[in-house]
């Protein structure tokens, strides 16, 4: 198989784990901070244990997708 063959499954599985790691993440922001409220407290705090790996394999991840189609891109 080729790149351009094999890079469609490779993009559904970058998908599918950028998914999961988006949807994982908690926030403390409640839906008022999402529209500019008065919730400076959540914005800034220390991610520690599991919270720093996931937002950093999301980071990862989401580079690797953005790699990906252009990859694809540049191959169609």
């Amino acid at each position: 198989m080729t790149l351009a063959g094999v890079l469609p499954y490779i993009q559904i599985v970058l998908s599918v784990a950028l998914i999961v790691c988006i949807l994982l993440q908690q926030t403390g922001a409640s839906l008022g901070g999402a529209f500019g409220g008065d919730n400076f407290s959540a914005a800034y705090h220390t991610r520690r244990g599991m919270e720093k790996y996931l937002f950093w394999a999301t980071i990862v991840i989401g580079i690797l997708f953005a790699a990906s189609a252009l990859i694809a891109l540049v191959i169609h």
